[in-house]
């Protein structure tokens, strides 16, 4: 079994950080390990505490998860110190590790930063460079750019900036007003959109989490890039999709709505409407998108299918060869 390793803060809520991390890497076919930078006291209403792990204590975490399961892809969220931030890269560098992938968590969509300025640059220099992708939202992309970004022309001269700076491919995510739901994927020289549309559901927290938890699962699987880009964003639409309303604020997705079998089922035999095995399940996904004959006929091809696509790797005869992403993501 394929394994991943996510470093990243703690969500008590669940919605996101370690613990959307896990559900994510857990539900897209791969073993997954954490090394814990914080622990904060949230819920869907907001944060109220925060906690630093210390740098030796993550190096030891690291450090014991290399020694015995070792991660064939590494997915690292907030990490809120310059401190932490080069425990991180020293051991990844020390364990030479592989598929890296990096959600550069530095500004919120308000606008605000949310770790220091020092953290930042040592996040530029110590942790992309080692980044085999990095998934910045709108604002994080003009701070790793330096430049403005008020156009979809602005998000493929701002990927490609922050290509020339860094050896890493670029997801610079649409959203945030700009562009709805299409994503960028700057690699190589090349750009490639994802092109989406909105599902209509607030309850989105921890998208960003989920979607480069999603992509490191499916580098870790052997995936290329652009295909492991792909699946991240069908898996995040369906997690949206299934519309999981939970918590009085911006609650969480349901990361499990494509998992079936008995032990999902409650004693009445019948599993909860948010998941897909459900009669009741309502997600987009599930729906014969009129706009998209293809897509339906892909999700009706799907359904009937005895494996589940999400669970197996490039090579597996469940997984085909998917039709082209439409992108309905609604990354956040």
């Amino acid at each position: 079994m394929k394994t991943a390793l996510t470093i990243a803060g703690s969500d008590s809520g669940g919605g996101a950080g370690i613990q959307a991390d896990i559900k994510t890497m857990t539900l897209n076919g791969v073993f997954a390990t954490s090394a814990i930078t914080s622990l904060t006291a949230q819920n869907t209403t907001g944060v109220t505490a925060i906690m630093d792990t210390t740098p030796e204590f993550l190096s030891a975490e690291i450090d014991e998860i290399f020694t015995d399961i070792r991660p064939d892809a590494v997915k690292i969220g907030m990490v809120s110190s310059a401190g932490l931030i080069r425990a991180i890269a020293e051991r990844l560098r020390f364990y030479h590790a592989e598929h890296i992938v990096l959600d550069p968590v530095m500004v919120a969509t308000s606008g605000a930063k949310l770790i220091s300025d020092d953290a930042i640059e040592t996040l530029k220099s110590e942790l992309l460079p080692l980044a085999e992708i990095i998934t910045p939202n709108i604002p994080e992309a003009e701070v790793l750019s330096g430049m403005s970004i008020t156009s979809p022309e602005d998000m493929v001269t701002a990927a490609a900036q922050i290509g020339r700076n860094y050896p890493c491919a670029v997801l610079c995510k649409g959203g945030h007003q700009l562009n709805d739901a299409n994503d960028l994927l700057w690699q190589n020289g090349t750009a490639r959109w994802f092109n989406g549309r909105r599902i209509p559901n607030t309850n989105t927290h921890g998208t960003g989490c989920t979607l480069s938890s999603a992509i490191a699962a499916n580098l870790a699987k052997g995936f290329s890039l652009e295909d492991s880009v792909r699946r991240a964003k069908e898996y995040i639409s369906g997690a949206l999709a299934a519309m999981l309303d939970l918590g009085k604020g911006s609650g969480p997705m349901n990361h499990a709505f494509d998992l079936t079998g008995e032990f999902v089922l409650g004693p009445d035999g019948q599993a909860a409407p948010e998941y897909r095995c459900s009669a009741n399940y309502q997600g987009y996904n599930a729906k014969a998108d009129s706009a998209n004959p293809a897509g339906a006929a892909a999700q009706e091809e799907a359904a009937s299918a005895e494996q589940q696509p999400s669970a197996s790797g490039p090579s597996s005869q469940a997984e085909g060869r998917p039709a082209e992403n439409t992108g309905e993501g609604g990354i956040q």
